[in-house]
């Protein structure tokens, strides 16, 4: 798949959609078609991404992530493309729930580094292998070492640019600034339509500059009209305009990761339910709620930035 055919298929700005509970922690799946159907109607994204990491995908169940899928295809009705995290713990579970998207007519499959195990960069590639041989949907890496543990090495992703349906890599780019460019550099004589995605909102400058097509943005959940112009502004040279708008997503980004929360979810549910007036309720155990002093510091962030 080409570059310029990934884009206009699935856009630039690819959401990972929160997966809403109720108080039980069961999951709500009215709410999330509720919420679907609010990204869609504000046109907030271009596509949207099932059981990712904002999706709090490794504290779900392999059905209740089928479920989810085919609850997304449904409400989304051939409006937004929807894209399937289907990365697991292990080889054999990925391909299984790779097999389930692909059932419901997923298309393309986000599926992340294998987790908690750390395998060695032989295991990282042998496992991609076996998932995108396994099906004949298209396969975007997804490079995230904050949560995973280890780092998907450039030259290992240029072997498996070499695999057909291995068409790109969504990069946590926090861990490394400059990643993107090791990412190009190690694809371009390989597969030069090879695709590369941010996967961090607070590095969403610093990678366009570097050649990123896009983001995978959790925050486009609340500001998904300002980073589709950042992308336009970028795209005019009007440099000082991306600045301009970047810097309330960056603080309310920062907003999230109070008190060391590395995945942003307690935090980033309250400013969406503040903002859409959608209960997507709390994240899941063993992800602790919101304190008051942070819904505190978070409102403030959402009044200074015009949020509410």
């Amino acid at each position: 798949m080409k570059r310029t055919e990934f884009t206009q298929k699935y856009g630039k700005i690819l959401l990972p959609l929160v997966t809403p509970f109720d108080a039980n922690e069961d999951i709500d799946y009215g709410r999330y078609e509720e919420l679907i159907e609010y990204l869609i109607k504000n046109d907030l994204c271009d596509s949207l991404i099932v059981t990712g990491t904002t999706g709090e995908a490794s504290l779900l169940r392999f059905e209740e992530r089928v479920k989810l899928m085919e609850t997304a295809v449904k409400a989304a009705a051939g409006r937004k493309p929807v894209i399937a995290g289907t990365g697991c713990a292990s080889t054999k579970e990925t391909i299984a729930l790779t097999k389930e998207a692909e059932k419901l007519g997923i298309d393309l499959c986000m599926v992340v580094c294998p987790f908690y195990n750390k395998p060695t960069m032989e295991g990282v590639y042998a496992h991609y292998k076996a998932v995108a041989e396994s099906t004949s949907a298209n396969i975007l890496l997804y490079n995230i070492p904050i949560f995973v543990g280890i780092n998907i090495d450039p030259a290992v992703v240029g072997e498996l640019a070499k695999i057909e349906n291995i068409i790109g890599i969504k990069d946590e780019a926090g861990v490394n600034p400059t990643q993107v460019t090791d990412y190009f550099l190690a694809t371009e004589k390989v597969d030069p339509e090879f695709v590369v995605f941010n996967g961090d909102d607070v590095m969403l400058l610093p990678t366009i500059v570097q050649g990123a097509m896009g983001i995978v943005s959790g925050g486009a959940h609340i500001f998904g009209h300002e980073i589709r112009a950042i992308f336009d502004a970028f795209e005019k040279g009007d440099n000082a305009k991306a600045k301009e708008l970047f810097v309330p997503l960056y603080r309310f980004c920062k907003s999230c990761g109070q008190n060391g929360r590395i995945l942003p979810n307690s935090i980033m549910r309250p400013a969406i339910e503040l903002v859409t007036g959608i209960q997507v309720g709390p994240a899941r155990s063993p992800l602790a709620p919101i304190t008051e002093e942070e819904k505190a510091v978070l409102v403030d962030v959402l009044k200074e930035v015009g949020k509410l």
